[in-house]
C-alpha cells in the first residue's frame, strides 16, 4: 500500500506540468484517472516517437495512470464527469486559461456539491478571479516562462542566452502542484474540507530564481551569464583535460582552495598569491587563473584529475551524456532502475526518489489511449448499452 492508497485523482491534463504532478501522486499509490480527448488524447503523446514509437515526454510523466477518453465539450460528458467527481478526492487540471471554469469545473462551482474535493488549477500566470492580473489569459509554454521569469537572462553564454535542456518551468510548476495537493490533503484530514490550489508557472519559476533575484537586490548588477560555470564562484565549472575529457569541479572556501593548490595543481605556493586570495579576487581574475588551471589539467587525463580532486576532498563530477546517465554506476549500485510496462512493451524507469524505505513500489503501466474507458464507465454505473451509446455519439 502506498501513502496515498485510496485517494482518487481526476486529471484533466496535457503536456508536462499537470501530468508530472499526477504521476508523483500515482507513484505514492493514488489512483489517477487521466481524461483524454477521443482520437488524439494528450497532445504530448505526439511529441516524438523515441521510446519504441512512443513519446519520451509521455512515457516519463504518465506511468501508473488509467486513461479514460471523454470529449469534455460533448453534451453527454457532464454526466460522466459528475459521476467521476462524486468519487474523487482531487481534481487536477491545466486546460487553457478559463476553460475549466467555463465547463463548471472551478472549485467555486464544485465545492457545494463536493465539499471534500481538492481542486488544483495549473496555469501560466495564475487564475485567481479576485486578482486576475494582466497576464491571466495569456498562453504559456515552458520556454516562454523561462523567458518571462528571468531565467534566460542568467543562463547561457556572455554572447547569448540559452534555454534549459529540460522543461524546467513545467517541472517547477508540477512539483509545486504536487506539494500543494499533499498539503491540501493533510489539511482536509484536519478540517474535512477540500480547497483550491492555484499554481502559476511564472510564480513557480520565480521561486526557483531566488538566488539571482536576491543577488540583484535593490538595483544591483545581476549575475552574468557564464555558460556551464558558476556565475559568482571560481573555480567552479567545467575544465578540459588532456585526453579530451571534461570534469566539473567546485572550490567553495579558502580551506578547499589551499588543498586544491597543493594536492590537485601541485602548486602549493599559488594559495598565497595575493591575486587569488578570497573568492571575490579569484572571480575578478578568473581569465588569468583559468589559463593556469587549464595548463595544469592539460597534462592529466579525466580519471587522473578526478582522482586528485577526490584525494583533496574537492567536489567534482563528470560531464555525462544521456548514455552515461543510463549506465551510471551509482544509480546501478543503489538499484534505482525499475521497469514499467508501456503499450510498446517494458522499458526501464527511475524509481521515485524519496519514497519511504518501508514502502514497496511497484510501477503501474503507461496507459494506451482510452485503455480503461469501458471499465471506468461500467464502474460509474453505465451499462453495456450506455457505453456503446456514448461511443456511438462520440462522447468517449
Amino acid at each position: 500500500m502506498g501513502a496515498l492508497d485510496g485517494i482518487t485523482v481526476v486529471a484533466l491534463e496535457h503536456a508536462i506540468a499537470a501530468p508530472l504532478c499526477t504521476r508523483q501522486l500515482a507513484d505514492q499509490g493514488a489512483r489517477v484517472i487521466k481524461v483524454e480527448r477521443p482520437g488524439g488524447g494528450d497532445f504530448a503523446r505526439g511529441y516524438d516517437q523515441r521510446v519504441r514509437g512512443l513519446s519520451s515526454h509521455f512515457v516519463w510523466t504518465n506511468r501508473g495512470k488509467q486513461s479514460l477518453t471523454l470529449d469534455l465539450k460533448h453534451g453527454q460528458a457532464q454526466d460522466v464527469l459528475s459521476r467521476l467527481l462524486a468519487r474523487a478526492d482531487v481534481l487536477v487540471q491545466n486546460l487553457a486559461p478559463g476553460a475549466a471554469a467555463r465547463l463548471g469545473l472551478s472549485h467555486e462551482a464544485l465545492s457545494p456539491a463536493h465539499p471534500r474535493l481538492i481542486v488544483c488549477d495549473i496555469s501560466g500566470y495564475g487564475d485567481d478571479p479576485a486578482r486576475p492580473g494582466p497576464y491571466r489569459d495569456k498562453k504559456a509554454y515552458d520556454l516562454l516562462i523561462q523567458a518571462e521569469s528571468g531565467f534566460l537572462s542568467v543562463t547561457g553564454s556572455a554572447d547569448a542566452p540559452a534555454k534549459a535542456g529540460c522543461s524546467i518551468a513545467d517541472i517547477a510548476a508540477g512539483m509545486q502542484a504536487y506539494g500543494g495537493v499533499l498539503t491540501a490533503l493533510i489539511e482536509r484530514g484536519r478540517t474535512g474540507r477540500g480547497q483550491r490550489v492555484d499554481i502559476s508557472m511564472l510564480e513557480s519559476m520565480v521561486e526557483w530564481m531566488g538566488f539571482p533575484l536576491y543577488y540583484a537586490f535593490d538595483g544591483a548588477e545581476p549575475p552574468p551569464r557564464a555558460g556551464a560555470a558558476h556565475a559568482t564562484i571560481y573555480p567552479y565549472g567545467p575544465f578540459d583535460t588532456g585526453d579530451g575529457g571534461r570534469v566539473m569541479l567546485g572550490v567553495q572556501n579558502e580551506r578547499e582552495w589551499r588543498a586544491f593548490c597543493a594536492l590537485v595543481l601541485r602548486q602549493p605556493g599559488l594559495a598565497d598569491d595575493c591575486r587569488y586570495q578570497g573568492n571575490a579576487s579569484r572571480q575578478a581574475a578568473r581569465d588569468g587563473l583559468g589559463a593556469v588551471l587549464q595548463t595544469a589539467f592539460a597534462g592529466l587525463t579525466a580519471d587522473e584529475l578526478v582522482a586528485r580532486l577526490d584525494d583533496a576532498g574537492i567536489a567534482n563530477a563528470r560531464v555525462n551524456d544521456m548514455a552515461q546517465v543510463w549506465g551510471h554506476p551509482q544509480l546501478a549500485a543503489r538499484r534505482r532502475w525499475g521497469e514499467v510496462d508501456t503499450p510498446a512493451g517494458p522499458v526501464p524507469t527511475l524509481r521515485p526518489p524519496g519514497l519511504p524505505h518501508d514502502m514497496r513500489w511497484h510501477s503501474a503501466p503507461v496507459p494506451a489511449l482510452g485503455e480503461h474507458t469501458d471499465a471506468i464507465l461500467r464502474e460509474l454505473g453505465f451499462g453495456d448499452v450506455d457505453v456503446d451509446a456514448l461511443r456511438a455519439a462520440g462522447a468517449v
